[in-house]
């Protein structure tokens, strides 16, 4: 049994500024609580092969691994996958931004909020020291922390 999640928050802000905000690589580690750093390997048209790392985890431990990720911003949609899969089968990952309608708050419907979500499709190696059940619980804990937190920088970036 393959794991999927599937999580959505909605930023109060114009999608320009979500996409580029959320899209630009080398911001990562000031966007997200959990990265380190980023380093990119390569770009080809619009496709960019990048290092992530994670700060320690609680056992000393420092995570890093190879992905591939092509924005399609007249989609508004991401797609990418990890090229060293390490402890995953696979890792697949779909982010897509929608118009909330009104996400803005003041109720005049002028569409400024974006939905953002992002699906992961994966499969854990049977060596992994966790299944499939355990990390779609920890992606489903970590991705409405780090959305949070994504959130926040952002809104906090359209109101200045």
């Amino acid at each position: 049994m393959a794991g999927h999640t599937e999580n959505t928050i909605v930023i109060s802000a114009p999608f320009d500024l979500v996409w580029d905000i959320t899209n630009d690589l080398e911001r990562w580690p000031a966007l997200f609580t959990e990265y380190a750093s980023v380093e990119v390997l390569e770009r080809i048209g619009t496709t960019v092969r990048f290092r992530l790392t994670m700060h320690p985890d609680e056992q000393g431990r420092v995570w890093s691994w190879v992905s591939e990720r092509t924005p399609d911003r007249q989609r508004r949609e991401v797609h990418a996958h990890r090229v060293e899969p390490g402890p995953f089968e696979y890792m697949r990952i779909h982010w897509r931004y929608d118009s909330d309608g009104d996400g803005d708050g003041d109720g005049d419907g002028d569409g400024d909020g974006v939905r953002m979500t992002w699906i992961q499709d994966f499969a854990m190696r049977p060596d992994a020291p966790v299944d499939d059940a355990g990390m779609t619980q920890r992606i489903n804990t970590n991705s409405a922390i780090q959305m949070d937190v994504i959130r926040r920088r952002v809104e906090a970036l359209a109101a200045v």
